[in-house]
């Protein structure tokens, strides 16, 4: 949405003066929006965690804790869940928060304006019992609701109707674009798009203050030699991520170090297999060889992982054979194996598909969204050549790179997802099933992927209590979509942070940086 200023003007502003409590850290995207309804990105989501919350949250293991909502139960027979809300808390403007304001953020949240309105598929209604009281109706049986809300977070109804911005707007902006008023641990201080935005502590916050900073300075920095000097300089106290080639050096420099771990997200290839044409290079308008299964089982063939992993993730990363990684709930175990590096069944496959000359095709990547993303899909493009698949690359900034893939403009695509309530439910509802707004499902499922009994499985998998019945269930929705190979999963994407030696702070999987578990000693 915004242009980045180029490299010198970032350098003066990371060379500004700061005391000793003020902390500044850098990252690869700049986050598109401060409106936490607009954008279904982690960028915005992991960022506004700082400043908005929600009914609940998650803590340092993960784990779905109590936030605005001090407690939630079972309505009657599988009806909903009633939350019973924290009193006292006020938002950054002084207003108190209420149920009005959880009643507006749920009717703004799910709007057709809001990115996010997908959350809310299981949603019948949202009743306001008292002032701190709040029932939230399911249409069916839902016991994963609750874990499903961490990242919906609360506005307040009176500042935003105040400043017009009742509904999001994530193409134009609105006030709450570049403004923000939430509960949170920090508020927003001043907000410069593609150059800087600072927090500071917010002294009404309700909870217990465990950081010591006194301002917080976030500056996105593309290019990740530029990220690693201003960490070796000192201009910046961390950065996320360390590109993998340098992390030994940032670890083997005193004063620095890198933080490592396993990220939940899973990067995959995905195809625009619901159109009947090519979109791009000389075969645009020809008949759409990703239709056809064989053709995209080729395509998982004819990918190396264990290459990929070895010289461009350093062996960092994991080999992913579904939508999650084997740590999150539903993952199927006897569905764990990968198709096999196989170029000669690849070419085998195409040529049984019509395709024994190959074809070409536009592939669309980001170039700075995901760990080494560009230079993965130039090992992809290579390896996809070997067996007679012509991609024409076309890698992107992020902010270009969403609105491309919304509006169909790919032949195949890179992707990552991350599971905001650690289940495979969540890419499921969002990746694999049939696209339809009325149902607020299938948002991301940019390819149109469609399967009848992965549609009717779906509700019987949110609504299922007993844990063997529901794992049955998400084995068979496995089954189909790999069988069907609707993407090719590649590897779960490591966490490599760098930060100071002075800097304690805490890595979770979903790769949100959480400023009040930061110390600066």
């Amino acid at each position: 949405m915004f242009k980045l200023f180029a490299t010198t003007a970032l350098t003066l502003c990371l060379a500004s003066a700061a005391s000793a409590e003020t902390f500044k850290w850098a990252g690869t995207t700049d986050p598109q929006t401060m409106d936490p309804h607009a954008v279904n990105s982690a960028p915005v989501l992991g960022f506004l965690n700082n400043v908005y919350e929600g009914l609940v949250r998650r803590g340092k293991d993960m784990a779905v804790e109590p936030a605005l909502a001090t407690s939630w139960e079972p309505i009657g027979e599988g009806e909903g869940w009633r939350f019973n809300l924290r009193k006292g808390v006020k938002f950054h403007d002084g207003a108190d928060f209420t149920a009005e304001d959880v009643l507006f953020s749920y009717q703004r949240a799910s709007s057709e304006a809001s990115d996010t309105r997908s959350w809310f598929a299981p949603v019948a209604d949202v009743k306001v019992v008292d002032d701190y009281t709040v029932d939230i109706l399911t249409s069916a049986p839902n016991p994963i609701f609750p874990d499903s809300i961490a990242n919906w977070m609360m506005m307040d109804k009176g500042w935003a109707e105040a400043n017009n911005t009742a509904l999001p707007d994530k193409e134009s902006g609105n006030f709450a674009t570049l403004n923000a008023n939430g509960t949170g641990a920090f508020m927003l201080k001043d907000r410069q798009p593609g150059l800087t935005t600072t927090l500071a502590p917010f002294d009404g916050w309700w909870d217990e203050v465990e950081h010591n900073i006194t301002e917080a300075v976030f500056t996105p920095i593309d290019n990740p030699a530029t990220a690693v000097a201003a960490l070796l300089s000192g201009d910046v106290d961390m950065i996320n991520p360390v590109p993998i080639q340098d992390a030994a050096r940032v670890d083997d420099r005193d004063g620095t170090k890198v933080i490592r771990g396993i990220e939940a997200r899973v990067i995959m290839l995905g195809f625009g297999q619901d159109r009947d044409e090519l979109k791009y290079t000389a075969m645009a308008g020809q008949p759409n060889p990703f239709k056809d299964a064989r053709v995209r089982e080729a395509v998982a063939k004819a990918i190396n992982v264990d290459a990929i992993l070895k010289t461009i993730m350093r062996g960092s990363a994991e080999p992913a054979s579904q939508l999650v990684s084997p740590a999150m709930r539903g993952f199927s175990d006897a569905l764990a194996a990968r198709p096999a590096y196989d170029v000669a069944g690849a070419k085998a496959l195409l040529a049984e598909a019509g395709y024994a000359d190959g074809f070409s095709f536009g592939l669309k990547c980001p170039n700075n969204r995901y760990l080494n993303d560009e230079a993965v899909c130039q090992a992809v493009t290579g390896m996809l050549a070997q067996v007679g698949i012509k991609a024409e690359l076309d890698a992107m900034p992020v902010q270009n790179y969403w609105p491309e893939l919304r509006a169909d403009n790919f032949d195949m695509y890179l992707l990552g997802w991350s599971p905001g309530t650690f289940d495979h439910e969540h890419p499921v509802r969002f990746l694999v099933t049939t696209p339809n707004p009325e149902k607020k499902l299938g948002s991301w499922n940019f390819g149109g992927f469609s399967n009848a009994r992965v549609d009717e499985l779906l509700p019987m998998v949110q609504s299922e209590i007993d844990d063997g019945k529901r794992q049955a269930m998400m084995d068979e929705i496995t089954s189909i979509y790999q069988s069907e190979h609707a993407y090719v999963p590649m590897y779960v994407q490591p966490l490599v942070w760098g930060a100071q030696d002075n800097i304690e702070l805490t890595q979770r999987p979903d790769n949100f940086f959480i400023l009040r578990w930061v110390t600066v000693n």
